[in-house]
């Protein structure tokens, strides 16, 4: 168990960092004042070979306090859909690598004070943030959805100024790699090909081997992390998941879910649901997560094609992002049916339903877990997934539909309802939850973080004591909004 924790021995020569500049800077910490904890996440330390109990040291490192100079890297990057020019880590520092247990993982703090890269920011991170950061990493690991994750928090009275005077806070995050479509972007519009060749030829020797021996190795990542920019799309979409700020600099090149701002749950489904209030256009709405997860495939396209050359092979490859999301996307909504047969008309089944859902404004995660009950034959468990519903006519006309296409595969119904529930999740991160987590932790209590996390990294159990949080949201959830300041 690697308890100490030596980072130092760790840089600047493993991962990301042994590219050197212009791909990294060496930027000091700006450590937070008076930290204490609040949270440490003991089952993700326990898979890193740390301790499960942290001690003073690890809260000193994890405030900033550190005996080296961590790491922080450029890039740039489309925002909204707009050339953004160069961005940058501007209050990330990696402080080393973990290679001890399974893939080396990057330890980054977020919210450590300025770098080069900051701009016009303070280099820090709020309370409010880290904790919703912080519990919906460990939400989509629960869910079984590619994602970076938390490791910890600390906190501070340090005054931070956002729409109002709220107090600071570190999330440490941990990835195999933070590398982004727009450190590909960056490189490219800046005409600097050697180290555009440099990043392309480590991120596909760290993490794509495969693709060394393609005839073109830049066309053979690129197709790599348009299938899984795409699964990570249909992923999204089977659990109502909204990721906010889908800009070219928050996606992953290793199709993970990365950096949790303005995200949200839906809680009644509808295809234009927009959980950002920072965008007034829609460009992030639910519906159109799948789209713009191409279009961002696209612009690391444009990135690589120096590398690549061959146009056509380019429009070639990102012609694959569409049959792998479908693919994907139908598989997940049969999973979520109990379907364990394919049928030709399973799209429309399925396209039925969500749009019954969309017009009545559904739970969507309670609609599919009490689905997950429904029996072939007509009980109560039908009435309560009618209940859900208000046009109660609407959904047993699909509610027939479903019951033939079960018959049609001779479905036997404790089979499927168990099948259901272990990809149905009883709880998902809704913004309320987060909001009760931040509520205790401001008044002293950060207990709540745990015991939301406790059932958020098993969203499929059923957690008795905890039934509330899988029933209609409180009315005063409906006023909660976030925006890119979260």
């Amino acid at each position: 168990m690697n308890a100490h924790f030596e980072i130092s021995s760790l840089l600047p020569t493993h991962g990301f960092a042994g590219l050197g500049p212009p791909h990294i800077e060496l930027v000091p910490t700006e450590p937070l004042s008076n930290p204490y904890w609040l949270t440490w996440n003991a089952r993700l330390a326990g898979v890193l070979g740390l301790p499960a109990q942290p001690t003073d040291m690890w809260l000193q490192r994890l405030s900033g306090q550190l005996e080296h100079t961590p790491w922080c890297s450029v890039y740039s990057g489309h925002q909204f859909g707009v050339w953004a020019g160069q961005l940058g880590d501007g209050r990330a520092h990696v402080i080393g690598l973990l290679g001890d247990h399974g893939v080396p993982q990057e330890i980054q703090l977020k919210g450590a004070g300025k770098t080069p890269f900051s701009r016009m920011g303070d280099g820090r991170a709020v309370l409010r943030s880290s904790i919703r950061e912080y519990l919906c990493s460990e939400a989509m690991a629960g869910l079984g959805i590619p994602t970076t994750r938390a490791l910890a928090i600390v906190g501070s009275a340090l005054p931070v100024r956002r729409e109002t005077i709220e107090t600071a806070a570190i999330v440490t995050r941990v990835a195999p790699s933070f590398i982004r479509f727009g450190h590909f972007e960056h490189f490219a519009h800046h005409g600097h090909s050697a180290e555009l060749q440099h990043l392309t030829d480590d991120v596909i020797a760290h993490f794509y081997p495969e693709c060394v021996d393609q005839p073109v190795p830049a066309l053979a990542l690129l197709t790599a992390v348009i299938r899984r920019t795409a699964a990570l799309m249909a992923q999204w979409q089977a659990v109502g998941f909204c990721h906010g700020v889908m800009n070219t600099d928050n996606m992953s090149i290793l199709g993970l879910t990365l950096d949790y701002g303005p995200f949200g749950f839906m809680d009644q489904f509808d295809f234009h649901h927009i959980c950002n209030h920072s965008d007034t256009q829609g460009r992030y709405a639910y519906a159109q997560q799948p789209r713009i997860g191409w279009w961002n495939c696209g612009a690391l396209g444009s990135a690589l094609l120096p590398l690549i050359v061959d146009e056509g092979a380019l429009r070639e490859a990102l012609d694959g992002y569409e049959p792998v999301f479908q693919g994907a996307l139908t598989s997940a909504f049969r999973s979520k049916l109990g379907l364990a047969r394919e049928r030709g008309d399973d799209d429309v089944l399925i396209g039925r339903l969500l749009t019954l859902l969309h017009q009545n404004h559904t739970d969507f995660t309670r609609f599919f877990r009490a689905l997950s009950h429904l029996e072939s034959k007509t009980t109560e468990a039908e009435a309560k997934v009618g209940d859900l519903v208000i046009d109660r006519a609407a959904f047993e006309s699909w509610a027939a539909s479903y019951r033939e296409r079960l018959a049609w595969e001779s479905s036997i119904d404790s089979v499927r309802q168990q099948a259901m529930l272990r990809v149905n999740p009883k709880y998902v991160l809704r913004n309320y939850l987060a909001e009760i987590a931040i509520r205790a932790a401001q008044a002293g209590n950060p207990e709540v973080i745990d015991a939301v996390q406790r059932v958020l990294e098993a969203p499929f159990d059923e957690h008795p004591e905890h039934e509330s949080w899988a029933g209609t949201p409180p009315g005063w959830a409906d006023a909660l909004s976030v925006s890119c300041s979260s």
